[in-house]
């Protein structure tokens, strides 16, 4: 049963943490950023953001950089978006996933097209 509420609100942080991303003004967090995963504590303490870009792990890393130094503002409006006891501490990670889908989906289309040589 506590897992449902869990999930529930692992939701809830992902759509809000992505509506606050886009609200933040640190150069550092530019492009196509996408929240990858979410893994939030049994206890809801602790949030663990897996962050990608379509730029590459480099951008993503540079992204992180900034949101991790925006922690403190993102829990504060996390806490004030989410009706929450406690507002989970939120962690930053860059995450190359996208980057990784976009390289099989390509060799997935040359081997579904090949170009005649």
């Amino acid at each position: 049963m506590g897992s449902y509420r869990a999930d529930r609100t692992a939701e809830d942080v992902k759509r809000e943490l992505t509506a606050i991303m886009g609200t933040l003004k640190d150069p550092r967090i530019t492009g196509m950023l996408s929240i990858v995963k979410i893994d939030l504590a049994r206890d809801l303490s602790v949030c663990k953001a897996y962050i990608s870009s379509l730029d590459g792990i480099q951008a993503a890393t540079e992204a992180v950089k900034g949101l991790n130094n925006a922690a403190g503002f993102v829990r504060r409006e996390l806490g004030a978006r989410l009706a929450l006891r406690h507002t989970p501490s939120v962690k930053f990670i860059a995450d190359n996933s996208i980057e990784q889908s976009a390289e099989i989906f390509k060799i997935m289309d040359d081997i579904e097209h090949p170009k005649n040589k």
